[in-house]
């Protein structure tokens, strides 16, 4: 008979439990509908908390992203900038040497515009704007930019 009793009581508490899970469900069903009624437009508090609770675990790895997308665009424009003066250069000394007019930095509108994208750029970043010897390696720019942008987030 102990067998029995001990029975019974493990299928009353079995019961009590599912009862317990299904008032809690009811519970939150009701508080859902309310929250829905109050808040209109996505405004749940209990949505909204569990959003910011996504977003604060996923908020490292966009920190990481974003340095590396800075460091990518950096050191996309540092060669870019190298190319393109170094191919100015040589164009340069490619007039010089066939006598044809040599058109100066200053009067080439196409150089100026990459100079002022660069320096945008720059101001974006909150670096100081100069000439390229400003700038010793695309490696120290680019850890510049990440303590500028990233590790203020």
């Amino acid at each position: 008979m102990a067998g029995r009793e001990g029975s019974q009581a493990v299928d009353a508490l079995f019961n009590l439990f599912t009862k317990a899970k299904n008032d809690l469900n009811v519970v939150q069903n009701r508080l859902q509908k309310e929250f829905e009624q109050a808040y209109p437009d996505n405004a749940n508090p209990m949505r909204l908390l569990l959003r910011i609770k996504k977003l604060n675990e996923e908020l490292p790895s966009l920190k990481e992203q974003c340095g590396e997308l800075l460091a990518a665009k950096q050191d996309l424009i540092d060669k870019t900038r190298m190319t393109l003066v170094g191919n100015k250069k040589l164009i340069q000394r490619m007039q010089a040497s066939s006598g044809i007019h040599v058109v100066n930095s200053a009067d080439d509108t196409d150089y100026a515009q990459l100079n002022q994208i660069i320096d945008e750029w720059n101001a974006q970043v909150g670096l100081k704007t100069g000439d390229e010897k400003h700038v010793s390696s695309s490696n120290n720019l680019n850890q510049l930019l990440f303590s500028a942008k990233v590790q203020n987030i």
